[in-house]
């Protein structure tokens, strides 16, 4: 689910760079908003203190100019208060400021200030601080004078970065926990989007199996197509698999009426007394009906099959009793120790021709018992047929199942049935293993798809 190549994964790392990236800029637009909010709030202020000043100011007798009255920020009156006034004339003479400035004179641009107007400046201030300054120009008149003065207002912008930086910290964890809570909703967004494409493998493996010959059109219109699409190509399959079959069908019919005719005059050659001859035709005529019958089972329709249902002790049994009857069965004791509950998703007729042949070598090298065990795990099931013969030489093992190598000299076939076997099994996905018995004899292991109800079960 999370591999490198993962939709899932990329959709959720693309969730993830677009919420990270909302974070961010959602925290730098709040804190700069607050920043302005902050401002807008002590130009407010200053702005008040101004008129305040304003207000206050009166020529004294003696020429000078002084506030009237004092002035309700104690900041004023505290060195380095963080609050601040100066009143200079136009030619930048100090005729007064405030206590909290105490040696320092307030640095101001020069720029022309027009009667009543307001400027704004961020300038230094005392104590290496940064001022906002709110500059107006007024006129003073009183008992026949007049002087042009130059008011300013200014406060430390210390405290509106000290705001500024508390606002960052506490929201930073607020953004953190709103930005995982995004990431939760995308994440499960993210699984109700794909979840069809959940339940187009499920169906996949579903038809792999045999559960269902065709995958569910109950799907969301974008996902609708591709499923169109895998169930027009089933439909090609299938039908090009019943042509296949058909023309193997016919082939067989075809060779048969003449393999038919052979032996025909195979018994008229014995009947004269060519007995060699007629043992070449006849071998001739059953390595050929073997070749048909192996070139039969790999035409089978595999898929057309998978959905099919075996009953594996019950098949095994059905080819016990008919083994039993034989000259060599008769004298061998067999046991079927597969649970009832086995099932493969095999054909019945494949099943029957592996575990036929399986169980027919054992007969010809067994000396007095036949086993046949099951194992069941991760979806597969192993059918075990073992015997208590001579068992095979360790360099044959690996060739045995090749066409034309015979397990003994002795007995007779070509060692056809296993090559049969083996690709049979190969069809269905599984294996065919062949071992030597620890206390002699030999064991031959096929592993076939096992049905999907048995999935939840397992060897002991």
């Amino acid at each position: 689910m999370w591999k490198r190549k993962s939709i899932r994964l990329r959709l959720l790392a693309i969730a993830t760079i677009v919420v990270v990236s909302m974070m961010i800029v959602t925290g730098m637009g709040l804190t700069y908003l607050l920043e302005r909010n902050i401002e807008r709030r002590e130009g407010q202020e200053l702005d008040a203190h101004l008129q305040q000043i304003i207000g206050g100011l009166r020529f004294q007798p003696d020429g000078t100019v002084k506030l009237s009255r004092d002035l309700t920020d104690p900041r004023f009156g505290k060195v380095f208060g963080g609050l601040y006034y100066q009143v200079t004339t136009l030619d930048g003479e100090v005729i007064l400021k405030s206590r909290s400035l105490w040696d320092t004179v307030l640095d101001l641009p020069e720029d022309t200030v027009d009667p009543g107007q307001v400027h704004v400046h961020t300038r230094p201030g005392p104590n290496n601080s940064t001022l906002l300054l709110h500059e107006s120009r007024i006129l003073v008149v009183e008992r026949g004078q007049e002087l042009s003065l130059l008011v300013t207002v200014g406060i430390d912008k210390t405290e509106i970065m000290a705001l500024k930086a508390g606002f960052a910290r506490d929201l930073i964890p607020a953004l953190a926990l709103l930005a995982v809570a995004l990431l939760l909703g995308f994440t499960f967004q993210i699984g109700v989007g794909i979840r069809p494409l959940d339940r187009l493998r499920k169906g996949v493996a579903d038809v792999k199996s045999g559960t269902a010959r065709r995958l569910p059109t109950n799907a969301p219109s974008e996902v609708g197509p591709l499923i169109e699409e895998l169930n027009s190509l089933l439909d090609q399959q299938d039908e090009s698999m019943v042509r296949a079959r058909d023309r193997a069908a016919d082939l067989a019919h075809g060779l048969k009426t003449p393999l038919t005719a052979l032996a025909t005059d195979i018994a008229r050659l014995r009947a004269i007394g060519a007995d060699d001859i007629a043992d070449d035709i006849d071998e001739l005529s059953s390595r050929m009906r073997r070749h048909l019958d192996r070139e039969l089972a790999r035409a089978r329709d595999r898929h057309g099959r998978a959905h099919a249902r075996t009953a594996a002790k019950t098949a095994i049994d059905s080819i016990i009793r008919t083994l039993a009857k034989t000259p060599k069965g008769e004298k061998l004791q067999f046991q079927n120790m597969v649970p009832e509950w086995v099932e493969l998703a095999v054909d019945q007729g494949d099943f029957l021709e592996v575990a036929g042949n399986l169980l027919e070598n054992a007969c010809k090298f067994a000396n007095e018992t036949i086993s046949v065990e099951c194992g069941v795990r991760d979806g597969w099931a192993s059918i075990i047929v073992s015997d208590d013969g001579p068992g095979v030489s360790a360099s044959l093992i690996s060739y045995i199942a090749q066409r034309g190598v015979r397990l003994d000299t002795v007995e007779s076939g070509s060692g056809l049935g296993l090559a049969i076997v083996k690709d049979i099994v190969d069809a269905y996905g599984g294996q065919l293993r062949l071992e030597n018995r620890t206390g002699g004899g030999l064991t031959a292991a096929v592993a076939f798809p096992a049905a999907t109800s048995m999935n939840s079960k397992k060897d002991p």
